[in-house]
């Protein structure tokens, strides 16, 4: 019969082997020999100090006897979180995930555990610790599906930042598995959340979603300015004061009438987040933010017409942005589009601003500007480059952009991206050099692997 180790067995073992007395041990670890004569004797329960100072005196990683430790202790005898919190934390600071998990699911049938997993995932979440603090999320969830809580809707809410990334697939994924629970978040978080879900969905060319969530947060935006003029001056609430959330509901509303070609909409709207007559008595961070949305209102009055057609608008544009580093490189997109889509000569523009073409994180005097959303306008920068070169019968730079872009489009998982770099390539492909040509197969090859290409042959 095959006998199942447990911690008090290796211990035995090791001590066997070493020749060891449980009061050598004792001194050796640091253990009280009374306390582990017990512990050996099955008389009392070790503690996790207790474990970790074992462990290491046997010349073992730590928490290499942690999922023996779940099974013995922790869930031998009756649950309880003064062994269980420790635990936790244990293993979230020696990255020890999978016991970690173990541990926290084989408690999720008991609701009077989720409140405590839940400070506890908050702890490791402001900490820093998101691979711990997105499993007990995910455990408190599933714990509390039925349940329709608050806790519920911020444990879905940081799930869902703690799953943006580059792969707008998984992005997707991720927005489309939390938006249900956004009207359950307390108002501390509502507003971030509407914000994060309309950057996921501009990222994603999804504009329907962008215009009615947009909507739906300057709803919730007036009313809570409305009620509580002062709300932003809370702790913990929105991370911005109040207004800016409603004057960026009107920016992104513009913004999809723009991508859509309605720029007769696009720029009515911009009125509502020039010169917002509603407020008064502002603050000095209210001003601030104020004065940017100005600029963008100002900036966008002259990129709306370009796109547009109206081509006179180019150079004063260019002038406007010019005064302000942080625009140039996401106008660069702009410029780029309008050149292609109006048979614009602009190699002067891309000359002067030739050093903003290379990927920079942009940033704002409001802050830093969403990752995903800087990520897409730049491969959408380095396509439109190359199209341009491509216009121009410069082939070689021209392909050297789209396959940039194609590699972006690869790291984003942008499968529109990596569709239109194809199809250009492959059009242009007998004017590619032989750099290209290779370039291009190896990341065709990359293409290939992920999951939306994957085939199987028929035999």
């Amino acid at each position: 019969m095959k006998t199942t180790a447990t911690i008090r067995s290796e211990i035995d073992k090791f001590l066997h082997h070493h020749r060891l007395t449980i009061n050598q041990f004792a001194r050796l670890s640091g253990v009280n020999s009374g306390t582990l004569s017990s512990i050996l004797n099955g008389h009392r329960p070790m503690s996790m100090q207790q474990l970790d100072k074992i462990t290491h005196c046997m010349g073992l990683e730590d928490g290499d006897f942690y999922d023996m430790y779940i099974d013995e202790v922790i869930f031998h005898l009756t649950p309880d979180w003064r062994r269980l919190g420790p635990f936790l934390q244990r293993c979230a600071q020696l990255g020890k995930l999978d016991s970690l998990d173990k541990a926290a699911r084989m408690v999720m049938d008991n609701v009077s555990y989720a409140p405590m997993l839940f400070e506890l995932a908050e702890s490791f979440y402001h900490s820093g610790r998101n691979e711990a603090s997105m499993l007990l999320y995910e455990c408190v969830a599933e714990s509390e599906k039925s349940q329709h809580s608050e806790r519920l809707a911020l444990c879905q809410y940081r799930i869902f930042t703690l799953k943006l990334s580059d792969d707008q697939e998984k992005n997707l994924q991720a927005a489309v598995q939390f938006e249900p629970y956004i009207d359950k978040l307390d108002e501390r978080y509502q507003l971030d959340a509407y914000k994060n879900l309309l950057n996921t969905y501009s990222a994603l060319h999804r504009w329907g979603e962008v215009e009615r969530l947009s909507r739906r947060m300057r709803q919730a935006a007036k009313m809570l300015y409305s009620e509580n003029r002062n709300a932003h001056q809370v702790q913990d609430y929105p991370n911005k004061p109040v207004i800016f959330y409603i004057l960026y509901s009107y920016l992104m509303e513009s913004h999809t009438y723009k991508e859509r070609g309605k720029f007769d909409k696009a720029l009515e709207l911009i009125s509502y987040y020039e010169k917002p007559d509603w407020l008064d008595n502002l603050s000095q961070e209210e001003l601030i933010i104020t004065d940017q949305f100005s600029e963008w209102a100002k900036a966008n009055r002259y990129l709306y017409r370009l796109l547009s057609g109206q081509a006179d608008s180019l150079n004063v544009y260019v002038e406007f942005i010019s005064s302000n580093e942080d625009e140039i490189f996401p106008a660069l997109t702009h410029i780029m589009i309008a050149a292609n889509r109006h048979h614009l000569q602009v190699d002067h523009i891309l000359e002067r601003f030739k050093e903003y073409i290379a990927y920079q994180p942009r940033k704002s005097r409001i802050g830093t500007v969403d990752e995903q959303v800087n990520i897409n306008n730049y491969t959408r920068l380095l396509a439109e480059l190359g199209i341009y070169y491509l216009n121009a019968k410069r082939y070689e730079t021209g392909l050297a952009y789209i396959v940039d872009s194609l590699e972006y489009s690869i790291r984003i998982r942008s499968e529109k991206g990596m569709l239109r770099c194809m199809g250009l390539f492959e059009q242009f492909r007998p004017f590619a050099s032989p750099e290209n040509q290779q370039r291009y197969q190896e990341l065709i090859n990359e293409v290939q692997k992920l999951s939306v290409y994957a085939w199987i042959p028929v035999l």
